[in-house]
């Protein structure tokens, strides 16, 4: 038998996005990138890190907006 959890999501959630600044550091990780640059383990980590982040709020709000359809 699957396992179903259901979750509230709150009213707001359709405008999660990362924070500008955040964003912009995770675009120059990947404008770097692109341009051949080899980013240390840290960035590489953080950049990955970010990447995630980015992801999931873009399920979670693909999420709410099916909910809410």
């Amino acid at each position: 038998m699957p396992l179903t959890i259901d979750v509230d999501l709150p009213a707001d959630l359709a405008r999660f996005r990362l924070p500008a600044a955040v964003a912009c550091r995770l675009q120059s990780f990947l404008d770097r990138q692109d341009a051949g640059e080899t980013l240390t383990a840290d960035e590489r980590a953080e950049a990955e890190g970010l990447a995630d982040l980015a992801e999931l709020l873009t399920l979670l709000r693909l999420r709410a907006e099916r909910a809410t359809s």
